[in-house]
């Protein structure tokens, strides 16, 4: 009888140190199982094969692919360090949120650590409304970048530009803080003022400019009719609901017009970018077929494709996309996806180049990990990333100052000339037109450059169409 149980007991404590082995060193990996996604009933198989005595093969993992021991006793050693003898004390929890966001940090600035405000943030940001500066701000050399500010905004009226770096806020210098820390800073009371010290591209000093915070509401889609025919959509951020406001905006401007619109600009300078698949919708609309955009990473659940349905609007208007430095990730994803199916003439300067995904990944019910988890790229297989979207045709942007407009000497100046055709009726044009000239034009492209050359692409274009068309029916 004793003995009877003392096997038993050397069977079970063989049983509980394989098990052992299995959940706490972490090393084994059972044949046809990886290790960690085994469950209870595959290590149990493995026990009753053991004691069975059968035969079983366990592989371990390759040495060299392991977290050394000695890099484990150093972070150990390290963390032990600065608890004893950093200037103030800092307890256990603190010093493991600063090690897990030093380690994202560490590998791109779009990866970082979310605590429970951070989550707030985010969710602010994809609604539309937070308070704040209004900028959209990355990490460039240990300094704040603005990718762009945000429309009607108070950085964008005081002066705050795309590509800028902020080198100080109020009186702390931003180099070595980290991105979350800058953006607590830039958040406050709405009404009181943060002085932001600027580094600029073609100034030889400093700036400072003093902008008064304020609850930020961002509408994301605006729509306008620039000249009879030719519609404007400007999309300021990729929110939740911009993809149905963007189709709306369409079908409000040809309602407007009356028929199909002769052209239409679509605005997405200092569109820092938003939600992926609001800029899919946005893309769908114009597109009939096809993919739109394609993402590829390590895991399974990164690796997405996305694809138009039938239902193109506009079909037969042609289109040019405007961007600029300020243009990032979801809207680089929208100018690709029209630019590799030919929908759209990309004009303006090269794009800001943020191609990666973030996806948030929860921990627990207030923290969780936003990390870079895969890389955009547009239907022809091109990569967003550090690259951006590089415009059909280049327009730099430039300030429009009209010349004197002095009348030229003509023919019909000269005493005794010729009459021509409808000399009379030309005339009273020609006075009618001098009118209208001094009336000063409500219309955006004569403040915009860029949205002018625009434009006079769209009315080019629509000469062309037109005389094609007259040729056909001359054929015909």
């Amino acid at each position: 009888m004793r003995r009877v149980r003392r096997i038993q007991h050397i069977a079970a404590f063989r049983a509980m140190a394989l098990t052992t082995c299995l959940s706490a060193l972490s090393l084994s990996v059972l044949p046809g199982i990886v290790y960690g996604q085994q469950t209870d009933e595959d290590v149990q198989r493995l026990l009753k094969g053991i004691e069975a005595g059968e035969t079983v093969n366990i592989e371990l993992p390759d040495p060299e692919k392991q977290l050394p021991l000695s890099d484990l006793r150093k972070f150990a050693e390290v963390f032990g360090r600065i608890k004893d003898a950093y200037v103030e004390e800092v307890d256990d929890r603190q010093l493991l949120e600063s090690a897990i966001k030093g380690m994202l940090s560490d590998f791109d600035p779009h990866s970082t650590y979310l605590a429970p405000k951070d989550y707030e943030r985010l969710e602010e940001s994809t609604s539309g409304e937070f308070g704040g500066l209004g900028i959209e701000v990355g990490m460039e050399d240990g300094f704040v970048e603005v990718i762009s500010p945000i429309d009607d905004t108070p950085a964008q009226k005081a002066g705050v530009r795309a590509g800028d770096l902020i080198v100080k806020l109020g009186d702390k210098p931003v180099k070595g803080m980290s991105l979350e820390e800058a953006v607590k800073l830039m958040r406050g009371k709405p009404g009181s003022v943060l002085t932001l010290t600027i580094v600029r591209e073609g100034q030889s000093a400093p700036i400072e400019i003093d902008v008064e915070r304020a609850i930020i509401k961002v509408t994301s889609i605006k729509s306008r009719m620039i000249e009879n025919g030719y519609g404007y959509v400007r999309i300021t951020q990729f929110q939740a609901d911009s993809g149905t406001q963007f189709a709306q905006a369409l079908k409000d401007l040809e309602k407007e017009y009356g028929s199909e619109l002769d052209g239409l600009v679509i605005d997405l300078r200092n569109n820092p970018g938003g939600i992926l698949q609001a800029a899919v919708e946005a893309s769908d609309a114009l597109l009939d077929e096809g993919l739109i955009v394609y993402t590829e990473g390590r895991i399974q659940s990164s690796r997405l494709r996305f694809n138009a349905k039938a239902g193109e609007l506009m079909p037969n208007t042609p289109v040019v996309v405007l961007i600029n430095g300020g243009s990032a990730s979801a809207s680089e994803i929208m100018a690709g996806a029209l630019q590799d199916h030919q929908r759209a003439v990309i004009m303006g300067t090269q794009s800001f180049g943020k191609g990666s995904v973030q996806t948030v990944i929860p921990l627990d019910e207030t923290h969780a990990i936003k990390m870079t988890t895969a890389r955009y790229y547009t239907p022809d297989g091109r990569s967003i990333q550090a690259k951006g979207i590089s415009p059909d045709i280049e327009v730099k942007p430039a300030e429009l100052t009209e010349l004197e407009n002095q009348r030229f000497f003509t023919e019909a100046d000269l005493t005794g000339h010729l009459e021509g055709q409808n000399e009379s009726e030309g005339q009273v044009n020609e006075q009618q037109n001098g009118k209208q000239e001094t009336q000063p034009s409500a219309s955006p492209a004569d403040r915009d450059f860029q949205l002018r050359s625009a434009l006079n692409l769209l009315k080019g274009l629509q000469i062309l169409n037109k005389r094609d068309q007259a040729q056909k029916e001359t054929m015909d």
